[in-house]
Formats: structure tokens, C-alpha cells, sequence
């Protein structure tokens, strides 16, 4: 039996990649109150760990019927359970959440092992995003592919590149949901100085790129397995200021026909198969799971240009829930959003003009 575990602090356990890494409120409080999100991704019967069985069968309620039937599980039940657990999957793995299970009672035999956990977060960094960058380019060599990120280790480097590249986009290598980000226009203030500063001694650098005038986000959802990378589906997302906001529920065509305004659909499926056949040759034997690949398209003076590799997130994400979502056709034109009441996060289902 499969266990379920929604850890959406993952990213910024990786920035710290220490077992007993404690997420702050805000990744705790989303974690409590969307833990029951698997029952859209998980399997007939498998287990979906929560902190209180009563609260997430409550609030599953509503998504019952897009979902499988799910034995919820709090702490107490995973270890009387544990010779059942042939299998985990959280959200995204990471030094804690498997010190978490094996504290809980998981047996050790179904739990990556260290050396994996490295590798994967090794190429959660950042600098794995823009080497795939690069290759895409080079193996397309398409004029309207664009997108450069630099990895800086000094403060006296950023400086340098700042004054070469004018308004900039200054990134921690693990971070997430635009927490990480920081925007500057040429010059380095003392804030800004001091957060790089923080960063590069942590995290052993920063990356810099040129600020884009973005005008759409967009993913590219794919699963990895023992045979390789595969293609799962297109994820168009909402964000305000950086921050994950929600994303349209539609079918691929709806998705191809909204993002064919800006690019042409033979270029995207062209940087999809690249990325399915770069990434399967870097993840092979080192990551299974979903993940994804964040795009954005870019106003140039002639039109649209396409960042192909903004980021890529070796985990599942929203745009894999979306597509979970999106196969009920009675949802499509809603989308899927998350919001904060001031004390909880919910899932909502919404017409996409509200």
C-alpha cells in the first residue's frame, strides 16, 4: 500500500538540508489544512497521512467525488500500519520529510536513501535549471527562445553584472514560490545587499537574470520513471508578484489554443520532447516522480519570445493537481485556486471571472 504524505514546505527544506529542519508557520499552516489534497492523485485504497482524520475527511467532502476512496491516517496509525507501507510518496523528498516518516514508524526499506536525497536535491538547485536552459537553446537554436541565469558567489560579482545587465532578477538556488526572488534595477541597495549576502552564505550563491517583460506564466507538467521522462499534460497558472495564486482547469487543446496566441504550438511540443529527452538523460536513476518545468512568454518588440527553463521542480506541483482536476470536463473554464482567510488556506473551485 501507497502512503501519501503533502509537504509543501519541501522547498525550503531543501534551502536548509537538515533533517530536523522545522518549516515556518506559513508552510505548516498550508501543510494542516491542504493535507488532504492526495485523495486526487492517490490510488483506490491507499493511505493519505493527516494530522486530524475527522478534519480532512471534512474537508475532502468536496472533492470526493474527483478523487479515489482514501484511508486517511494520522501519526498514531502509520506505525501500527507501517508492515503495510510498501511505498511513499510525498509531495516532494527531502532530508526531513523522510527523518519525519522513519519517525513515524516507516520502515527503512521503502525510504530513499541518503545518497538519492543528495542527488535530488542537487538538482533542485537552480544552476540545474539553467544548464537545461542552455541545452534546450542549443539544441533548438530557435530566435525566439531566450533566457540567461548566471550563478554568483561573491558580492562584488553581483555588482559587476548588475552594471552590464541593468535591471535584474536576483534568485536564491532553492526557494519557492517567489519567496526567494528579488527584483533590482541596476543598483544594489543596502537591503537587497545584505539579503544576497545572507543567501550566498548559506546557499553558496545566487543566480542572476535579466528582468523579462513577462506577459504569461505557464508550466510544462512530466513524470519521471525507471524508462525515462514523459510528458503529462500543459499547466496554466496564475501568480501575483511571484506567488503561486491558481490554475485554469481546461483540457490540453483549451491550453494549447490560449498559449498559440503567444507561441506556436509545433515550437512548444519541439521544447517539450527536448526537455523530455535532456531530462530523462539527467534524472535516470536518480529521481522518480512528477515534475515540472516553468515557462514564461516574454513581449518583444516583434511580438512574443518563449523562456523555455525558468525553473524546474523535481516534486509534484499545482499544475500536476490541475491536471488531476482538468480530466472532470464538467470543470473546465474554472480554475483552481488557493487562498488565505487570515488564519487558513483553502482549495477552491472557481468561475475564472471571479
Amino acid at each position: 500500500m501507497t502512503l501519501h504524505v503533502f509537504n509543501p514546505e519541501h522547498d525550503i527544506a531543501l534551502a536548509y538540508d537538515n533533517k530536523y529542519f522545522t518549516a515556518p508557520h506559513a508552510g505548516r499552516q498550508l501543510r494542516h489544512d491542504l493535507d488532504y489534497l492526495p485523495i486526487l492523485w492517490a490510488e483506490e485504497g491507499d493511505y493519505v497521512l493527516v494530522e486530524n482524520v475527522s478534519s480532512a475527511q471534512q474537508h475532502a467532502l468536496r472533492l470526493q467525488r474527483y478523487g479515489k476512496q482514501v484511508q486517511f491516517v494520522d501519526r498514531n496509525d502509520v506505525e501500527r500500519l507501517s508492515e503495510q507501507i510498501d511505498n511513499v510518496m510525498p509531495w516532494g523528498w527531502d532530508s526531513s520529510v523522510k527523518f519525519q516518516l522513519g519517525q513515524l514508524g516507516v520502515k527503512a526499506s521503502v525510504l530513499p536513501e541518503d545518497k538519492i536525497l543528495a542527488g535530488i536535491r542537487q538538482l533542485s538547485n537552480r544552476q540545474f535549471s539553467s544548464a537545461v536552459l542552455r541545452d534546450v537553446q542549443k539544441e533548438l537554436s530557435n530566435p525566439i527562445l531566450l533566457g540567461k541565469a548566471s550563478y554568483i558567489n561573491s558580492i562584488v560579482d553581483l555588482e559587476s553584472v548588475l552594471q552590464k545587465i541593468g535591471k535584474a532578477v536576483i534568485k536564491a538556488p532553492w526557494s519557492s514560490s517567489g519567496r526567494g526572488v528579488r527584483y533590482v534595477d541596476t543598483v544594489l541597495d543596502a537591503a537587497l545587499a545584505n539579503w544576497s549576502k545572507n543567501v550566498i552564505k548559506t546557499q553558496g550563491g545566487v543566480m542572476i537574470e535579466p528582468y523579462y517583460n513577462k506577459v504569461k506564466d505557464f508550466g510544462v507538467e512530466f513524470y519521471s520513471d525507471t524508462e525515462g521522462v514523459h510528458y503529462t499534460g500543459l499547466s496554466v497558472f496564475h501568480t501575483v508578484s511571484g506567488a503561486y495564486v491558481g490554475n485554469s482547469l481546461a483540457g490540453e487543446e483549451e491550453k494549447q489554443s490560449i498559449l498559440s496566441a503567444y507561441v506556436s504550438n509545433d515550437l512548444l511540443s519541439e521544447v517539450i520532447t527536448t526537455l523530455e529527452k535532456l531530462l530523462t538523460s539527467r534524472l535516470r536513476g536518480v529521481y522518480n516522480g512528477p515534475l515540472g518545468v516553468d515557462m514564461m512568454v516574454v513581449a518583444a518588440e516583434e511580438g512574443f519570445m518563449l523562456h523555455p527553463v525558468v525553473e524546474i521542480n523535481l516534486r509534484r506541483t499545482m499544475g500536476h493537481v490541475a491536471l488531476s482536476l482538468s480530466a472532470w470536463e464538467e470543470l473546465h473554464d474554472r480554475m483552481m485556486r488557493i487562498d488565505y482567510d487570515g488564519s487558513h488556506y483553502h482549495l477552491h473551485i472557481v468561475h475564472k471571472d471571479r
